[in-house]
């Protein structure tokens, strides 16, 4: 063959060459189990960062979705049944769902979403190599609280004692604690801790912060917290209470501020954690990784009710402003 008819047939291979998508085996379908507390998540966002990698869902992946639809205490049940559905990888989002899950299966590829510190908690070895079956994105509670409480100082320089809303049975709750007091010793402001162990004790939480008088409220990272945000963001606004959330949902539903990891960001890491997994990768081996993208969220409407000024260069930091 000469050299030009060689080059014209490579030519006529790399023209005929299949796209990523296309490369992916297509022969088996693969099952991606999502296991969840709280219908928020997006699915859309599941489907399109699955799709940018080469999993479309009725070709070659199955999703399969179970929702504890806020109650914790069915994510047991529901995690046994996903394992008995024999997924080949599940994506678990927040710690109780990673603690079902874990318990329910030692063999399964766990990506784990929406978890403070995996190392603390006994959810892995270490972060650079997890060991086990378990490995995904952490969130850097214990640090963010501590960023959220500087925020908000910013924006109520003149506030001197701050309610803080903790489950105590998280097992982050005491990381985050330690350092947010820290940071209020450096910021000059008392904290109040407001424990709720179930959603019927929030209005006692708040009556206790109007009793107090305290000038603002900042919430730990917690599930409970979290799925209990309409209630929450009700009882800041009766009570004419400012407040730092850790999520993007509580400004959006009515609240002042929020900062936390991107979450958008975080969903396309974890679809690549999901397609890393079943290309062979093991979790074991698989570092966890730590948000790099932060988002920070400000409600306008929410602070001229509350006869706030959001200083220039907070606005300006800002990555949502909702008016």
């Amino acid at each position: 063959m000469d050299r030009r008819a060689f080059i014209a047939m490579v030519g006529r291979s790399l023209l005929a060459a299949p796209s990523r998508a296309e490369t992916q085996q297509t022969d088996r379908v693969h099952r991606i189990g999502w296991l969840g507390t709280d219908a928020a998540h997006r699915r859309d966002w599941v489907v399109e960062d699955l799709r940018d990698l080469g999993y479309v869902e009725g070709r070659n992946c199955e999703l399969v979705y179970r929702l504890a639809s806020g109650n914790i205490e069915r994510l047991p049940a529901i995690a046994t049944e996903m394992v008995a559905l024999k997924v080949d990888v599940i994506v678990a989002v927040s710690q109780p769902a990673v603690h079902a899950v874990r318990q329910a299966t030692t063999t399964i590829p766990i990506v784990m979403f929406g978890v403070g510190d995996p190392v603390a908690t006994g959810l892995v070895a270490n972060l650079r190599r997890p060991g086990g079956n378990i490995t995904g994105l952490s969130q850097l509670s214990p640090e963010l609280s501590a960023k959220r409480l500087e925020l908000l100082k910013e924006v109520l320089p003149e506030v001197s004692r701050i309610a803080v809303l903790s489950n105590p049975a998280n097992p982050t709750n005491a990381f985050q604690i330690k350092n947010t007091r820290a940071a209020a010793k450096t910021l000059g402001v008392s904290l109040q801790l407001l424990e709720i162990r179930k959603a019927i004790d929030l209005d006692g939480a708040f009556q206790s912060a109007a009793r107090s008088r305290a000038g603002a409220l900042l919430t730990l990272d917690d599930l409970l917290i979290f799925t209990g945000r309409a209630r929450i963001v009700a009882l800041a606004a009766k009570g004419r209470l400012p407040g730092m959330y850790g999520w993007p949902q509580f400004p959006q539903a009515g609240a002042l501020m929020s900062y936390g990891a991107d979450f958008r960001n975080m969903y396309r890491r974890a679809a690549a954690f999901v397609d890393k997994i079943l290309r062979g990768a093991r979790p074991a081996d698989l570092p966890v990784e730590q948000p790099t993208k932060f988002e920070l969220v400000i409600n306008l409407k929410t602070a001229k009710a509350l006869g706030l000024t959001i200083p220039q260069t907070l606005l300006l930091r800002a990555d949502q402003i909702i008016e």
